[in-house]
């Protein structure tokens, strides 16, 4: 069964109602609600006033390692070069950006790609099931995924190749850009597009730490940090990650094991040059997963209330996902200020899942006996490679009595994808209410291939700053994308498209603290949809159309924005009614999506002792005559804080809270007689979490998630995927 699509209701009718990880794997790394509205930036405010905005220095818990400007600093970060290439500060960028720190990642033990999409502002996901997740911004899926800033991956709703469970380990940073962002990444879908930071060998003396953690269900692992000097002057330095864990399934006969390991080496080659080389492994294994998720109903339409525990998963299946990522990287610096960098990278990564669900489309369960529920199986194995280059050169130049600067660059980015499966006869289950996971396994065909498809984009690409006044700046820019691909599914489709992506930003200082923004983007996606002259539809074109307000405390310890956008969608395929005969479904290009809304973040060092992140956003999503629903919640609020106890230095405790709207779906395919829609209502998620520093190196951390064990589906379909019940963890780390 292939990833679902997505779901659309009229909201004018309201709903009513593998095998175990291989032994040759002999390195293994055991060793062991704030305010939400505009009224945020004036909060803000004042609570940069207590700590002094005249003083930076009065925030002094905040360290601050290293020279460099992308240093991470508590919740927050000075700078990025997210979304347009440029070096900026988050209040000169003129879009909505989310930059989750290593920091947070580690106070909220923010362990996976998943857990930390799902608690940025504005990002809602959807688990399809145990494994499988589905990530949307502004009512679009996000499938626009950049490593260290170059487009390496446009991920495919077909398939799932385990970008959610990828351990976050070895990232310095996770940078969101939500709205269109093809100036930077090239084709994809307009809600938002990820940007994923590896750490570097920042220090030319031996650091690191070793760490345990323990946890419910029987969650166990361990993860290693080396940092060392390669010669004596540390000119060359390697940084060293790695780590294993098992464990943390809280569903039936479900394992889980993830295994990571991250190398990289830095070389300052000269003064002024810099060369990076990198490797970046992770491999997971889960046995018993489900595939889909649990009936809603019973066949007599009594809605079903399962066990978070219960599972509709074979005791013989399992998920496999394992990648390989080598990269390089060369930055050099001129006497002039401009620099240089180029980066490139090959990825691979495979994809075996021997799987089964239950056809909840057509059979459900006796509500007394269970009886009733037939069973389709599929084994399905994936193969992807990733090749990309992208070659910069950023600096300032001068104009017209004023100092702007620009950015230049082309990349070149080769994916290719295979799948195969096979198939055993489907089963019946005498009694799902009860059912052990016994189902057979024998007769599984030779593998056949199922689909190869391969994407190649070449462009070039463009921005510049000007400084038209004082207070007012220009950003200006657009990327020329040559895109070629190809797909062997019943037959062999090709097609090349040509597109020109513009973005343009303005930018108002008030004064040091305040700015104001307007910007416009845009981001294409080709589609395999013919019209009835058998040519294909030009790409899906989303515009996007922002503006707000930002500001910048403490030196930019603490940033906050407000803004509200319009995203256009045009293009979009709409199916032409069949004529008697017709085979083919032909497809005609219509205006599509209009998804309009706000977003409110506030995030960094509100005093010296307090660090948080809070965001509230609230979308509408309509086509022409339809209200458009893509089992989505409209609204989504996050907190997240720490608190350094003044009065006791070692101990820092904080929490938060994740609330979301209803979750709606509609049209679905029941038996007859059954309701067609669902409604998930809006639930809050609360956390927990301290920390107990013994020693300048020894600390033991807790974290709580779901405090209140809230039950809830976190998809609704046409079947039901629960979130994740409370859990505790522990872990105890040592720094050297």
């Amino acid at each position: 069964m292939k990833m679902s699509s997505l779901h659309v209701l009229n909201t004018a009718r309201r709903p009513v109602a593998k095998a175990a990880v291989s032994d040759s794997l002999t390195w293994r790394y055991a060793t062991l609600t704030a305010l939400v509205s505009a009224a945020l930036l004036v909060s803000g405010n004042a609570a940069a006033q207590t700590a002094n905005t005249d003083s930076p220095e009065a925030l002094g818990t905040v360290t601050v390692t290293g020279t460099n400007l992308y240093e991470n600093v508590g919740y927050t970060r000075r700078t990025t070069s997210a979304g347009t290439g440029l070096t900026l500060s988050q209040k000169e960028l003129p879009q909505a950006i989310s930059i989750v720190t290593e920091q947070r990642i580690r106070d909220q033990n923010l362990d996976s790609i998943e857990s930390v999409l799902g608690n940025t502002t504005g990002i809602s996901t959807r688990n399809v099931d145990s494994d499988r997740v589905s990530f949307s911004s502004r009512g679009f899926r996000i499938n626009s995924f950049q490593y260290d800033g170059i487009p390496t991956l446009n991920t495919d709703n077909r398939w799932y190749f385990g970008e959610g469970r990828l351990n976050t380990a070895i990232y310095d940073r996770v940078e969101v850009i939500r709205g269109a962002n093809g100036l930077t990444t090239g084709s994809g879908n307009p809600g938002a597009s990820v940007n994923f930071v590896r750490k570097h060998a920042d220090s030319r003396e031996l650091t690191g730490s070793i760490s345990g953690t323990v946890g419910s269900w029987d969650k166990r692992g361990s993860t290693v940090y080396v940092t060392t000097p390669l010669t004596a002057s540390g000119d060359v330095r390697a940084r060293f990650i790695g780590g294993y864990e098992e464990g943390g399934a809280h569903l039936d006969r479900q394992d889980k094991r993830r295994t990571f390991g991250y190398g990289v080496i830095d070389a300052d080659v000269t003064d002024a040059t810099t060369l990076s080389l990198g490797f970046d492994y992770q491999d997971s294994h889960t046995s018993s997963p489900t595939w889909g998720g649990l009936p809603l109903w019973f066949s007599d339409g009594t809605p079903t209330n399962y066990s978070r525990s219960f599972s509709v998963a074979p005791n013989w299946s399992y998920y496999d996902f394992e990648s390989e990522k080598v990269f390089a990287e060369i930055n050099h610096r001129f006497d002039n200020d401009w620099q240089v960098r180029v980066v490139g990278t090959h990825e691979k990564t495979d994809m075996d899942g021997k799987l089964a669900y239950p056809y909840v489309e057509a059979t459900l369960p006796d509500r007394m006996d269970g009886s009733g529920v037939t069973f389709f199986t599929g084994w399905n194995r994936g193969h992807r490679e990733v090749d990309s280059v992208d070659v910069q050169a950023s600096g300032p130049f001068a104009l017209l009595g004023r100092e702007h600067e620009l950015v230049i660059g082309g990349s070149y980015s080769d994916q290719t994808n295979d799948y195969e499966n096979t198939f055993i006869p489907g089963f019946e289950v005498d009694n799902l209410n009860s059912w052990d996971g016994s189902a057979p396994n024998e007769g599984w065909a030779a593998f056949a291939p199922s689909e190869a498809s391969s994407t190649r984009q070449k462009a070039v690409y463009t921005a510049s700053r000007f400084s038209l006044a004082d207070p007012l700046t220009l950003i200006a820019g657009a990327r020329y994308t040559e895109w070629d691909g190809m797909t062997q599914l019943r037959r062999l489709d090709s097609q090349s498209k040509y597109e020109v992506t513009p973005y343009g930003g303005l930018v108002f200082d008030f004064n040091d603290t305040y700015s104001a923004f307007a910007s416009y983007t845009e981001i294409f996606e080709p589609q395999n949809y013919r019209d009835v002259s058998g040519t294909y539809l030009d790409p899906v074109v989303g515009k996007n159309y922002e503006a707000g307000f930002k500001a910048a405390w403490v030196n930019g310890l603490l940033n906050g924005s407000f803004l509200v956008f319009r995203i256009e969608q045009d293009n979009v395929a709409a199916a032409l009614p069949m004529a008697p005969g017709q085979t083919e479904t032909f497809y005609s290009a219509a205006e599509g999506v209009v998804s309009e809304g706000f977003e409110v973040e506030l995030s960094g060092a509100v005093t010296a002792d307090l660090d948080m992140t809070v965001g509230y956003s609230h979308f509408t999503a309509k086509t022409d005559d339809d209200s458009l629903n893509i089992n989505q919640p409209r609204s989504l609020f996050n907190l997240f804080a720490s608190y350094n106890v003044p009065q006791k230095s070692e101990l820092t405790v904080g929490g938060g809270v994740n609330w979301q709207s209803s979750l709606f779906a509609g049209d679905l395919s029941t038996p007859a007689g059954l309701p067609t829609e669902y409604e998930q209502g809006s639930y809050t998620l609360a956390n927990l979490f301290g920390r107990y520093q013994f020693t300048p190196d020894l600390s033991l951390q807790v974290n709580v998630k779901n405090l209140f064990d809230e039950k809830y589906y976190s998809n609704v379909g046409g079947y039901g995927v629960y979130g994740e019940p409370r859990s505790i963890s522990s872990t105890l780390r040592y720094a050297f």
